[in-house]
């Protein structure tokens, strides 16, 4: 930039612009754009592959969703109004009819995710040569989620029996042994109430523990295994009761981003969550959303992450 053959194109994400040449005069590296979409957070990164075929890491990014404070925001404007027609009127007519919706059509709160997610793909397909789309897509099932012994389903003893389970676990405990709070390497899912005496495998009694911590609860209730820690008690307690309302929004926004990504023209894979963490295990790289981007379909070695 000091000799004046680049500028400074965009301050975020950094990117300069050379001024000495032409598109057409270059030699193009081509980019891959790689996506883990979340809930609340979904990281993006840019990588491009050497003559090995292993991947060097150009950029790293996440951003945090507002559907949260949208839900909310709509839920106090909503209040505000029943409030003023009761004041100010007995009756008032509706003006629409809120069970006819467009085919498409999702709520604010959602729909913010999947526009959040277009606006940053976009920004990244005008500044790089982005020649294919890595998208981690994994659907929950709800109703195997909630009722394992449901009967007629014949995808339940498939291959990814019980991944769904454990893979929203994983999601919801932040991918730690709940007991001892740490992430081996190996985690397994433990009984709150221990089968014998009663305990069912519904998600509502299902907790990621590591073998340690495993071993030492046996069959005993989590209040008689954590009697001399009721804080943590009451934390496990109250994080079970959680509704799976993320894995339900991630159900209906992950359809709708990979349908804009299609329409970009550009090849799209999807890959699943297991593969991510398959990756993010064999390399050595520690969880966090940008990294789990990074992590995201077939990756034979990743360089330059840590910087």
């Amino acid at each position: 930039m000091e000799s004046g053959r680049a500028r400074v194109h965009r301050r975020y994400p950094f990117t300069i612009r050379l001024v000495d040449r032409t598109l057409e005069g270059s030699t193009v590296q081509k980019t891959e754009l790689r996506i883990d979409p979340g809930s609340k957070t979904t990281g993006f990164a840019i990588v491009r592959k050497d003559e090995e075929g292993e991947d060097h890491v150009l950029h790293l990014s996440q951003f945090e969703h507002r559907g949260q404070q949208i839900r909310l925001s709509l839920e106090k404007r909503s209040s505000i109004r029943r409030c003023r027609r009761s004041r100010k009127t007995w009756y008032r007519a509706p003006r629409f009819d809120n069970r006819i919706r467009p085919d498409g059509w999702l709520p604010p709160s959602l729909q913010h995710r999947v526009l959040t997610t277009r606006t940053w793909v976009k920004c990244y397909m005008s500044l790089l040569p982005v020649s294919s789309i890595a998208f981690e897509y994994t659907n929950f099932d709800m109703q195997l989620m909630q009722n394992p012994g449901i009967e007629g389903v014949e995808y339940q003893h498939g291959s990814l029996h019980g991944y769904e389970v454990r893979q929203y676990l994983y999601e919801k405990f932040g991918h730690r042994c709940v007991y001892c709070g740490n992430e081996p390497d190996a985690i397994e899912l433990d009984h709150v109430v221990p089968r014998s005496k009663g305990g069912s495998d519904r998600v509502s009694n299902l907790v990621p523990s590591c073998h340690k911590c495993n071993q030492r609860k046996g069959n005993r209730s989590i209040e008689d295994f954590l009697a001399g820690d009721r804080e943590k008690l009451h934390e496990i307690q109250k994080q079970l009761k959680a509704p799976l309302r993320d894995a339900t929004a991630m159900n209906i926004v992950r359809p709708a981003i990979l349908r804009f990504l299609n329409d970009t023209g550009i090849p799209v894979t999807c890959w699943s969550g297991a593969r991510t963490k398959w990756n993010r295990d064999r390399l050595s790289i520690p969880k966090d959303h940008h990294l789990d981007a990074a992590c995201v379909g077939a990756v034979k070695a990743l360089h330059d992450w840590e910087d």
